[in-house]
C-alpha cells in the first residue's frame, strides 16, 4: 500500500511538472547568405568541358587571356584536366605563363589537381617556348 501511494505521487507530481511547463518560444534568427563566384560563361564551359561551346566563344571574341575569379582560361583548362580545349587555347595565343591572383600559373594548377595529361602538354609548350627564344 506505501508503495503504491508513494509512486502516485512521484506520477502526480512529474504530471503537474509537465501540465505548467511551458515550451520556449524563442525567436530564432535565420541569416541566408548567398555566394557569387565571379566566373565567366567562358570559363564555365571550359571547366565542364563543352569543346563546342568554347569554340564559339571564341569565334565570337572572348579573350583568352581574361581572367574571371582570379584565373585565366588556360588555368581552367588545366585544372580541369581539359586536353581539347588547352589545345585550342594555346593555339589560340593563351598566355602559359600568366599567373592567377595566387601567383599559381596553368602548369601548377595542373600538377595540383593531378591533371598529369594537360600538365604534360604545358610543360612540352613551355619547354618549345625556351627554344624559341
Amino acid at each position: 500500500m506505501k508503495k503504491t501511494i508513494i509512486i502516485s505521487a512521484i506520477a502526480l507530481c512529474f504530471s503537474i511538472a509537465n501540465v505548467n511547463a511551458k515550451p520556449i518560444t524563442k525567436n530564432i534568427e535565420t541569416n541566408n547568405y548567398e555566394y557569387f563566384f565571379k566566373v565567366n560563361s567562358f570559363c564555365v564551359s571550359i571547366a565542364k568541358g563543352d569543346l563546342e561551346t568554347v569554340q564559339k566563344l571564341i569565334a565570337r571574341g572572348a579573350d583568352v587571356n581574361a581572367k574571371s575569379n582570379g584565373m585565366t582560361p588556360i588555368m581552367y583548362a588545366a585544372k580541369f584536366n581539359r586536353v581539347e580545349i588547352l589545345k585550342l587555347l594555346i593555339a589560340q595565343g593563351a598566355n602559359l605563363k600568366a599567373k592567377s591572383d595566387k601567383k599559381m600559373t596553368a602548369l601548377d594548377y595542373a600538377e595540383l589537381h593531378g591533371a598529369n595529361d594537360t600538365a604534360a602538354i604545358l610543360k612540352e609548350e613551355l619547354s618549345k617556348n625556351k627554344k624559341r627564344k
